[in-house]
């Protein structure tokens, strides 16, 4: 996938190695948990506070007259935001460590809620999408890192399953349960607009603070290195980092897709005015994924793959035929389904990055990854806004759906035959599953 190469971009000069700073000695497993499970909470309502303006943006449509392609475009900021952030920040985390930078992405997403709630115009609601997307690149590759080294309880030790599952789960059911929760307020507890980001601008206030007892896991330099943009991975990897790449966006491409979709589709083509059932329809999708990733976690890694490449087509063909059948039930069977593949799908190219980097640059990856992921959310969901003014929403999204079929045809081949070979973080093998 061409898009990805600068992924890959090395910076000139020899490597900054920094060792990962040890978890301090002697505290009670039962404090390194709560610890672990405050920076996955974070993780979850930050992600989740992204997520909210999914079902009320035919709130927003209604209240200032605009039409789906200006949903588009909120949609592109908030993904522009995202990826920009990534690019240029995201792995920041290795230098000036774990705890700072999750905090200020917190501290950010939260100003962003600030613009919603006292800037209620289009142009404030498409600032306050880039600035949560600027916090969202922050956050993604820093938290899911941290997690990884806060689980593996001291420098040099390969991260556990449960961080891994723990990133990805909370991750991806964020972005469901923004969703669900915004619906539901949106439904039942009045004023739209206001009461579902004053929810969880209480619930990030509550992890930032949180945070001031989760131990630092980067050593950082004596001296503040020179800032240098670095996303990279090791050189003879990066075939197979270019694959976890094009997965994620695959997996990303499906998620924006019905994100985008299912709002409109059920208010518009099924004159369903709930709010609520919009927020579900999108909880579902995610929510399958978060437990497609929980169900898979001992399955080996090249099952894994092949399995949630495959059951993402399957679900995309069903979401395809739902529109064009006009149909709830096939509509919600399909985004669970495809939401089921590609979250196993997406949760097995973070364990291949994982595996690959060495600790000391773990957050450069990650950021390629993840800016491969939001990159896939981005591209094909805006081609998909404005193929529809030219084209039947039918039509568009049948041709979204071959494209998307595409791609994960060309990908998988590689990235599950290598899924099996080779170490993968420290000597673990890469297809076992363990």
């Amino acid at each position: 996938m061409s898009a990805l190469t600068p992924l890959a971009r090395e910076a000139s000069g020899p490597r900054d190695r920094r060792a990962v700073a040890p978890q301090p000695g002697g505290t009670p497993a039962a404090r390194r948990s709560q610890r672990f499970w405050l920076v996955a909470f974070v993780f979850l309502v930050t992600m989740a506070f992204s997520a909210v303006p999914a079902p009320l943006y035919v709130i927003y449509e209604a209240r200032d007259g605009f039409g789906p392609l200006m949903v588009t475009v909120v949609f592109a900021a908030y993904a522009v935001g995202v990826v920009a952030s990534l690019f240029l920040a995201g792995h920041l985390s290795d230098w000036i460590g774990r705890r700072r930078m999750a905090a200020a992405a917190v501290a950010v997403n939260v100003a962003s809620g600030l613009l919603f709630l006292s800037w209620p115009t289009v142009a404030g609601l498409l600032t306050g999408r880039v600035i949560s997307g600027i916090s969202i690149g922050m956050l993604t590759a820093t938290a899911t890192a941290y997690l990884s080294e806060l689980d593996a309880g001291g420098p040099g030790r390969p991260p556990r399953r449960r961080a891994e599952l723990a990133a990805t789960a909370a991750n991806l059911g964020g972005l469901g349960l923004g969703p669900l929760v915004a619906g539901l307020l949106a439904q039942y507890a009045g004023d739209p607009l206001q009461v579902p980001y004053l929810v969880f601008e209480a619930l990030m206030l509550a992890g930032l603070a949180g945070l001031a007892v989760v131990p630092e896991t980067v050593r950082r330099p004596e001296r503040r290195p020179r800032y240098r943009q670095r996303v990279s991975v090791p050189a003879e990897q990066r075939p197979l980092c270019y694959a976890a790449g094009a997965a994620a966006a695959a997996a990303f491409a499906l998620f924006g897709l019905f994100t985008s979709l299912a709002p409109g589709f059920i208010a518009g083509t099924l004159h369903d005015p709930s709010h609520a059932l919009a927020g579900a329809a999108t909880f579902a999708v995610f929510g399958a994924a978060a437990l497609a990733q929980i169900a898979v976690s001992r399955v080996p890694l090249r099952r894994q793959l092949a399995a949630g490449l495959a059951v993402l087509v399957a679900g995309l063909v069903l979401i395809t035929a739902a529109v064009w059948l006009a149909s709830l039930a096939l509509l919600l069977t399909g985004g669970m389904l495809a939401g089921a593949g590609a979250g196993t799908a997406f949760k097995g190219s973070v364990t291949t990055v994982i595996g690959i980097a060495p600790p000391e640059a773990r957050g450069e990856a990650l950021a390629g990854l993840f800016l491969a992921a939001y990159t896939g959310l981005a591209v094909p969901v805006v081609a998909l806004g404005l193929a529809t003014q030219l084209l039947s929403p039918r039509y568009a999204v049948l041709g979204f759906a071959v494209l998307l079929a595409a791609i994960v045809a060309l990908v998988s081949r590689r990235l599950v035959g290598s899924a099996g070979r080779g170490p993968a973080d420290g000597g673990r093998a890469a297809g076992d599953g363990t």
